[in-house]
């Protein structure tokens, strides 16, 4: 199969059988890119899904987009982004002719109310996945742990937090290459 097909088809796949946002995404991601095809590493996919945070945009669509140049340059960019972004628009498209009629039907809300609490689930499950492999020192588990209470409790910008956890990783890996051993 071309790899141009195949990057779209691989994020297509992905798109349409999650609900949730890009977050929700994270274990897909993680089982088709890094298990099954192989075209990242969990390492590569937690950098690129924290530049993917970092960078305007939807985070499933940059994700898509940068693992798509990673394993076909920037033809592969267009198709797996095109293919991360064609079932939602297809389902939305479906959806919002029909959802203002049903949205107040108890059954439907029932449903979304199970759907919402899998999604949380489901994020909770790849931040621990991703957590291992990013949380290797007490600096790192440190960052993790105010970072986590700043969001949580203070309301910070993800974009502010995410900026100021690279400025100190930057800072403790110049100190840590200065100080003699």
């Amino acid at each position: 199969m071309p790899k141009n097909l195949e990057l779209f088809l691989t994020f297509a796949r992905i798109s349409a059988s999650c609900f949730g946002g890009g977050y929700a995404m994270l274990p897909f991601f993680q089982r088709e890119l890094v298990l099954k095809k192989k075209w990242l590493t969990d390492e590569q996919l937690l950098d690129l899904t924290a530049v993917a945070q970092c960078t305007p945009g939807v985070i499933a669509v940059n994700t898509a987009t940068f693992c798509g140049y990673r394993v076909y340059g920037f033809r592969g960019a267009v198709f797996a982004t095109l293919g991360v972004l064609f079932p939602p628009i297809l389902i939305v498209l479906v959806i919002s002719a029909f959802f203002w009629s049903f949205a107040e039907n108890p059954w439907v809300q029932y449903a979304l109310t199970g759907v919402r609490a899998c999604v949380c689930a489901l994020i909770i499950n790849s931040a621990i996945k991703l957590g291992k492999k990013a949380i290797l020192d007490v600096p790192a588990f440190l960052v993790f742990l105010v970072v986590f209470l700043l969001a949580a409790f203070v309301g910070l910008s993800p974009a502010i937090l995410v900026i100021c956890a690279g400025c100190f990783g930057l800072a403790y890996q110049k100190i840590r290459k200065e100080r003699p051993q």
